[in-house]
């Protein structure tokens, strides 16, 4: 029986997903676990119904959610044109390049401070925080990936008498296409970092919000829905990335999806 279907995988997921709030009601039930401290399934889930039929839960969800899309859109499409950019020039780059290093060195959550002065509290500082972090690992990303063009395509298309615009879009470009995708993935999640921190710091609305109050009050189950709406989102953003990787590169999907069994 083949077990790597799509089906059973699901059901696999699903199940141990089941018996882990299973095991955690138990153990809150017959006093392994403090309710007080982890909070517990039952109370979680009843919070998070009165929340949705109340709509402060889809209303702060969605807050966080844009701010987080926003900054993603932003800092990434920044990020890669810039690293992009500097293949035009080796000097600039190898003159830029300890600045980029020195700025990704930082932890960007230590600017949320700076931000919130500079931009306010409103979306805009939220926005700016989710950028600070998506943006320079997408300018690395990009960046690399066009160092690691290929280089005998590069010389064939010079010698064919390609000028550098055209190698760039012709070579450099596609070839950076599946990195700078892939980086997606990993942009997602900083994105709604910026978002959560900068509500952490100062807002009224959102999921960072909502968590940052709950969690200043003890009360867990509140804290662990936010951290469960949280995790839902970034899973179907990550889905939305996947979609948009299988729809802008087949071929690096067909080449990957028979793998070698041992």
């Amino acid at each position: 029986m083949n077990l790597d279907t799509p089906v059973i995988r699901v059901l696999l997921q699903a199940a141990a997903v089941i018996c882990f709030f299973a095991a955690w009601e138990i153990g809150v039930r017959v006093g392994w676990i403090s309710a007080f401290l982890v909070g517990s399934p039952f109370g979680i889930f009843a919070i998070a119904f009165k929340m949705i039929a109340s709509g402060e839960l889809p209303s702060d969800t969605w807050f966080t959610l844009f701010e987080a899309i926003l900054g993603f859109v932003i800092g990434t499409i920044a990020g890669s044109l810039l690293g992009l950019a500097l293949w035009y020039s080796v000097f600039v780059a190898r003159l830029v390049e300890p600045f980029i290093v020195a700025i990704n060195s930082v932890p960007k959550i230590a600017l949320a401070p700076i931000v919130v002065l500079w931009f306010g509290t409103g979306l805009v500082s939220k926005v700016a925080l989710s950028v600070s972090l998506t943006a320079i690992v997408a300018l690395i990303a990009a960046y690399q990936a066009a160092k690691d063009a290929d280089i005998d395509l590069q010389s064939l298309l010079i010698s064919m008498g390609a000028d550098k615009h055209q190698v760039f879009f012709k070579a450099v470009v596609p070839s950076t296409l599946p990195s700078i995708i892939a980086t997606f993935r990993i942009n997602i999640g900083f994105g709604l970092v910026g978002a959560v921190v900068g509500e952490f710091i100062s807002s009224q609305r959102g999921l960072g919000h909502m968590i940052y109050t709950a969690s200043s009050l003890y009360d867990l189950n509140t804290v662990w829905v936010g951290l469960f709406t949280l995790m839902i989102v970034g899973f179907a953003l990550y889905y939305v990335i996947d979609l948009i990787e299988r729809k802008s590169l087949p071929w690096k999907q067909s080449n990957t999806t028979h793998q070698v069994r041992v």
